[in-house]
C-alpha cells in the first residue's frame, strides 16, 4: 500500500485489514518536480530494486500517494507526484510475478463530460486535472495486465476541507442549485471509496482496465439539504449557465480559479454517473443514506477550523 498515511489511504488500510488482510505499509518516494512524462521511464536501478523488495510476494499493489490539492498551479511538482511517480509504481508491479496494480485516480480526468464512465481520461481543465490524467495514462500503460484505474468522484469526510466548503455554503444564502435540483451529484463518502478500493485489489475476478465509482444516489439539491438542514434555493438554469460560463472563461487567464470553477458548476449542476462494474460485481457500498447523515450531523457539532487538504 503506497501512501498508506493519507486520506484516502489510511482509510484503505483499515477496510483491509478488517477483511482480514495483510498490508505492508510503502512511503513514497520524493520525485524531482522537474519529473516529466519521458522521466517515467528513466528511473534509477536501484530505486526499482529497492521498491521490487518492497513489494515481493504481495498480491497487489494499491497507489493511494499524491498531491491531493486541486488549486495548485505547478504543473510540474503535480505531475511529479500525481503522473511520474505513479508510472514508477506501475513498471515495478509489472516486474513482479502475478501482482496486480490498483491505481486511484480521480472522476477529475473525465472534466465535464456528460457522464462519468469507464471511457478513456480527457484533456485536463487544470494542473492538477492534467496531472490526474498523466497518472492514469501511465498506470495503463506501463503496469502489469492486471492493472485498474479507479476512479472515486469528490470524497467526502467530516475533516475534509471541501466537504466543509460545501457545508458551509448549504448553510449560507449561496445555497444554490440549478433548477430543477434533481440532477445526479457524484459525490461518495469515504468509508465506501476505501471499500471499493479493497474490493479492486484482492477480488478474484480480474477488474477492467478502468473503473468509475457508482452513483451513491444524491441529487444537487439532496446534498445540500443533507449538509445544510435546508432547502437551497433553485436558479434558473440559464442563469445558473451564464454564472458559471463566466467562470470557467476566466479560469483560462486565472489557472487558481480553474478548480473553484469547477467546483461551483458541480453543486449547481451535478453530473449523470454511468453504471459501474463494482455492483455488477456484487460490492456493496457499507454506508448508504445513513452514513450522509451522520456525516451532516458530525459536521454541525465540529467546531470551524483547517480541514484535511483537498
Amino acid at each position: 500500500m503506497v501512501g498508506a498515511s493519507g486520506f484516502v489511504g489510511s482509510a484503505v488500510v483499515d477496510a483491509l485489514r478488517s477483511a482480514g488482510h495483510e498490508v505492508v505499509a510503502l512511503k513514497a518516494p520524493r520525485l524531482p518536480s522537474a519529473a516529466s512524462r519521458e522521466s517515467a521511464r528513466e528511473f534509477s536501478a536501484p530505486l526499482v530494486a529497492e521498491l521490487q523488495r518492497a513489494i515481493e510476494g504481495c498480491d497487489a499493489v494499491v497507489n493511494a500517494a499524491g498531491n491531493p490539492d486541486a488549486s495548485l498551479t505547478d504543473e510540474a511538482a503535480l505531475a511529479a507526484a500525481n503522473g511520474v511517480l505513479v508510472g514508477l509504481l506501475a513498471t515495478v508491479a509489472r516486474m513482479t510475478e502475478g501482482c496486480r496494480f490498483v491505481h486511484v485516480s480521480s472522476a477529475v480526468v473525465q472534466g465535464r463530460a456528460r457522464v462519468l464512465d469507464d471511457a478513456p481520461a480527457e484533456d485536463g481543465f487544470s494542473a492538477y486535472a492534467r496531472s490526474k490524467v498523466l497518472g492514469e495514462e501511465l498506470a495503463l500503460e506501463l503496469g502489469p495486465s492486471e492493472t485498474v484505474a479507479y476512479r472515486p468522484p469528490s470524497v467526502h469526510a467530516p475533516d475534509r476541507r471541501v466537504t466543509r466548503m460545501i457545508a458551509r455554503i448549504a448553510r449560507s444564502p449561496l445555497s444554490l442549485v440549478a433548477a430543477p435540483g434533481t440532477q445526479p451529484t457524484p459525490q461518495a463518502l469515504i468509508e465506501n471509496v476505501a471499500s471499493a478500493i479493497a474490493f479492486l485489489a484482492t477480488v478474484d475476478q480480474p477488474p477492467p482496465r478502468i473503473v468509475s465509482h457508482p452513483s451513491e444516489d444524491l441529487t444537487t439539491a439532496g446534498l445540500l439539504e443533507l449538509l445544510g438542514d435546508r432547502q437551497p434555493r433553485r436558479l434558473p438554469a440559464h442563469l445558473a449557465r451564464m454564472g458559471t460560463g463566466t467562470l470557467a472563461v476566466l479560469g483560462r487567464f486565472l489557472p487558481p480559479l480553474a478548480a473553484n470553477a469547477r467546483r461551483v458548476e458541480m453543486i449547481l449542476f451535478g453530473q449523470e454517473q454511468a453504471r459501474s462494474w463494482l455492483s455488477d460485481a456484487g460490492w456493496e457500498r457499507p454506508a448508504g443514506v445513513e452514513g450522509w447523515r451522520a456525516l451532516a450531523a458530525a459536521l454541525q457539532t465540529r467546531p470551524e477550523g483547517r480541514g484535511t487538504r483537498t
